[in-house]
């Protein structure tokens, strides 16, 4: 005897787990992203090193620091422990695409395909566009921004960056780019949540650039090339945003929201 179309089996109908299984599914993923951390930990603890891995960091401020300058260490374990946290969160950065394999394999069991339709997409998405700001931000912002900034120093001062404020300062910046780049993420999530619709968006457009303006200005560092490689990307993200959103309602929409009927079995 076939179902009611009104009343289509849920398909998530007995995958339920008991809660301990849960823990320790949760357990077991927990612990296998600090395994593959740990791993690229020790690989570049081994190679290239952690002095390398921050001298690597620091080039773009160095390659702009006049002939025989220097950075200087204040703090007394400052030159060991500054470029073992370096290698850490490099090491975090590289694995992360495995963390959220672990995340996306704990909570896929528990969602319907149209919510995968849209978490997957978007988990890939947001991991990408998020390298892409902090590789933007490392090639071509610093090296604009630390020749410039190199310009402003008077000539009476001996310009000597201490090694933990300029690891605070690009955690600082790569955070700023890499959730910029993340703005299409953000308008496709809105839009799907019902929050704002595509045609807002567009009519939002001329307020979005002058929001963005002023976070540029507070992010970047005081000087022009900084805040504009900041506002131009991060408005051309909005426009693919909303090209996004439009694809992705229809992509990720529900069975009843297709016209068809629910995924889930009414009471």
């Amino acid at each position: 005897m076939s179902s009611s179309p009104d009343h289509q089996p849920d398909e998530l109908a007995g995958t339920e787990a008991p809660f301990v299984s849960h823990l320790i599914e949760l357990r077991d993923r927990l612990l296998h992203a600090i395994y593959g951390v740990a791993a690229i930990f020790a690989l570049l603890c081994f190679y290239p090193g952690p002095s390398h891995v921050y001298d690597l960091l620091a080039m773009p401020l160095v390659k702009s620091l006049p002939e025989g300058s220097k950075m200087i260490a204040v703090g007394v374990v400052s030159p060991f422990l500054i470029p073992i946290k370096v290698t850490l969160l490099v090491a975090l950065g590289v694995a992360l695409p495995w963390v959220l394999h672990q995340v996306w394999a704990f909570v896929a069991p528990g969602l319907y395909r149209h919510e995968r339709r849209l978490v997957l997409p978007l988990v890939a998405s947001s991991t990408i566009l998020f390298y892409l700001g902090v590789a933007f931000c490392y090639f071509f912002v610093f090296g604009q921004a630390f020749p410039a900034i190199q310009k402003m120093a008077p000539a009476s001062v001996a310009v000597s960056p201490d090694i933990e404020a300029y690891l605070d300062f690009v955690l600082t910046m790569f955070i700023a780019f890499g959730v910029a780049f993340e703005v299409p993420v953000a308008v496709v999530v809105l839009t799907r949540l019902g929050i704002v619709e595509v045609a807002q968006l567009r009519e939002f457009r001329r307020y979005f650039w002058v929001a963005a303006a002023a976070v540029a200005g507070m992010v970047t560092p005081p000087d022009a090339v900084s805040m504009i490689a900041l506002l131009i990307p991060m408005g051309m993200l909005y426009e693919v945003g909303i090209w996004a959103s439009g694809f992705f309602m229809t992509y990720s929409a529900a069975p009843d929201e297709d016209g068809g009927s629910s995924g889930r079995t009414d009471a």
